[in-house]
């Protein structure tokens, strides 16, 4: 659907990407979950749950003139979250 989307929009020269974070420890990814089940989540990447610092950056990347030729793409910001 982004590759759609990209096609559609680019002679506009507007872009389209999709960011796709992993685990991000935020109040509604943390709500109701144990340690336990954090940790088992923590292993499955590098070894912690994302903050939001981790994917912000991406997104700055993606709205910045230094994208512009970014189009179409997914981007997985999710620490090799298998």
């Amino acid at each position: 659907m982004t590759k759609i989307l990209a096609k559609e929009v680019a002679a506009k020269g507007v872009t389209a990407n999709v960011v796709a974070p992993g685990p991000v420890r935020t109040e509604l990814f943390m709500a109701g979950k144990d340690e336990a089940f954090v940790k088992k989540v923590a292993e499955r990447s590098m070894g912690r749950i994302a903050e939001t610092t981790d994917v912000a950056p991406v997104v700055a990347f993606l709205v910045s003139d230094a994208a512009a030729w970014v189009n179409g793409q997914v981007i997985r910001v999710n620490g090799g979250f298998a």
